[in-house]
Parts: C-alpha cells; sequence; structure tokens
C-alpha cells in the first residue's frame, strides 16, 4: 500500500509543482523573457544604451535598463557572468583592453578580428558597428593650433617641451595613451601633464591652463569649442566604432532582436555622437530624453 501511495503522490506533487511555476511565470524560459541593457560610465555610452532600451521596447521586447556599470572591465563581466545581456562596445576597445591584440587600424580587419575572438573566447556576437568613431585623439584650442603650428601629433612631439597636455589619469599609463605615442613617434617629454576628472579636460583647455586635451573623435565640445583634433599621421589609434555586444543566448531566444538593434547603426556618425553628446556634456539634458528625440526624429521610434 505504502509503494501504491507513493507512486500516486509523487505525480500529483510534480504536477502541482509545475502548476505553481507556470502560475508565477517560472515556467520554461520565462526567467530570459526580459532584455537587460547595460552600458559603461559617460555620457556617449549613456546615449546609446538608452537608444537600444527604447528601439527594444518600441519593437515589443520586455527591457531592463543597467547603464552606467563602470568602465570596460566591470561592463565585460557583467556580459560574460550572465548579469546583462548586451552593451554597446568600442572595436578598438575590444581589440586591445579586452582581447589585448595588436593595434591595428583598418576598420574592417579590427571589427573581423573582434568578432571572430569574441565569438570563439566568449560566446558574444558583435552586431553591425556604427560608422561613427570614437577614436583616442589629441585636440587643441584653434588659436592654440595656429600659435604653435601645429596640426599633426608629430609637429606636436617635435614641440612636446613646450606643451601641457590636460586628461583624465589613465591616459600617462594605457597602450594607447602616452606610452603607446611615445613608442609609435619617438620618445620625448611634456612641459607637464595635468591629470584631471575627465569632466574636466576641456574647460581647462578653454580657459588656457593647458595646450592640448586628451580627447575622443566624438566629443561633443570638438564641435562646440571649434577645436582641432590633431592628425595620427603615424596611424598609432585604432578605429572605435561602436556596436552592441550581444550574448548568443540572447540572441537565440530573442528573434528578431539583431534586426532591431542593427537598425540604429547606420544614423550614428561623428558628427551626430558630437552633437548628441553636447546636448548631454554641454546642454545638461538627460541621456534617455536626447536617445528619445533623436530615434523619433529618425522613425525609429
Amino acid at each position: 500500500m505504502k509503494r501504491i501511495r507513493r507512486l500516486f503522490v509523487l505525480p500529483l506533487l510534480a504536477l502541482l509543482t509545475a502548476t505553481v511555476l507556470i502560475a508565477c511565470g517560472g515556467g520554461s524560459g520565462a526567467a530570459g523573457d526580459t532584455i537587460r541593457v547595460g552600458s559603461k560610465d559617460f555620457p556617449e555610452q549613456f546615449i546609446i544604451g538608452e537608444m537600444y532600451a527604447l528601439t527594444l521596447e518600441n519593437a515589443g521586447f520586455e527591457v531592463e535598463r543597467k547603464l552606467n556599470l563602470g568602465g570596460t572591465p566591470v561592463a565585460q563581466a557583467a556580459l560574460t557572468s550572465n548579469e546583462i545581456d548586451l552593451y554597446p562596445e568600442y572595436t578598438g576597445t575590444g581589440l586591445l583592453t579586452v582581447l589585448r591584440l595588436p593595434t591595428a587600424t583598418d576598420q574592417d580587419e579590427v571589427f573581423q578580428q573582434v568578432s571572430q575572438a569574441y565569438q570563439e573566447q566568449f560566446n558574444l556576437v558583435w552586431l553591425d558597428p556604427a560608422p561613427m568613431n570614437n577614436t583616442q585623439a589629441l585636440a587643441m584650442t584653434r588659436e592654440g593650433s595656429q600659435q604653435f603650428g601645429i596640426t599633426t601629433i608629430s609637429e606636436m612631439v617635435a614641440r612636446a617641451d613646450e606643451l601641457v597636455m590636460i586628461g583624465p589619469p589613465e591616459f600617462e599609463a594605457r597602450e594607447d595613451g602616452l606610452p603607446g605615442i611615445q613608442a609609435e613617434y619617438g620618445d620625448f617629454q611634456l612641459r607637464e601633464y595635468k591629470a584631471v576628472d575627465p569632466g574636466l579636460k576641456y574647460r581647462g583647455l578653454i580657459d588656457g591652463e593647458a595646450d592640448v586635451a586628451v580627447a575622443f573623435g566624438t566629443d561633443g565640445e570638438i564641435n562646440a569649442f571649434d577645436l582641432v583634433v590633431l592628425e595620427d599621421d603615424q596611424g598609432l589609434f585604432p578605429p572605435y566604432q561602436v556596436a552592441p555586444v550581444v550574448r548568443q543566448e540572447a540572441l537565440d531566444q530573442h528573434p528578431g532582436l539583431a534586426d532591431a538593434l542593427n537598425a540604429i547603426a547606420p544614423l550614428l556618425t561623428d558628427e551626430t555622437m558630437q552633437r548628441l553628446n553636447f546636448e548631454v556634456s554641454g546642454n545638461q539634458r538627460e541621456p534617455a530624453d536626447v536617445a528619445r528625440e533623436f530615434l523619433e526624429q529618425e522613425g525609429i521610434l
């Protein structure tokens, strides 16, 4: 009798458990129904992260925002540990910072390298890259460029001992920062390097506290302040095209996710991102508002 009772009770318990799981949304695949969108910790990432989230919501997906995670190591770790499903990343950052591969300057070559390596090492997929290039750069005021006769990095290196450079502390150590410039362009010594919070570098340049600022190609201040970006005439800096990096499992589970995000890519040019970035960094607007307004103007929303 005990055996008969057990045979009857166990299937009944299994049926009740399955019923509870379904009622609570815990059935097969339900735990991954929400797409978790992350970003790093600066304005451009906030804007593009919001673009991804808004576009996916408009396509009918449920989205959870996990923006402002931190720097590259934090965002990459969140992706590989299944804490997020995707975030915007830059091809040059993937090449140098994540994969630790030698620098390269051809956009297609760099994209193919990072795309293949991410798939093989992490089971992550790079979707379509945007034409924008948020490359590492050096900028001067137009007056300063004319005063010193500098329009290229080689010309800057030749007069380095007269120049004060301003930028974030890590530029003194990173592979595409001062050490990389010295390795590629020849050893040189600046008159001074002023290490400041990234939000203060352009103000220091405009106020005359420095002659050269560490920049990125899509910074809004470049256009707003009519700055001169020095030509990387030795081809040191790799391309930094932005693209969604997505967990393969998320793509498999959510048909249409890639198509929705790929629609954004061709819209993001250097000039567009400079303008949108300055709306946040210069005009103090909310990234979500800037992203939504842009997507509505472009017919995505």
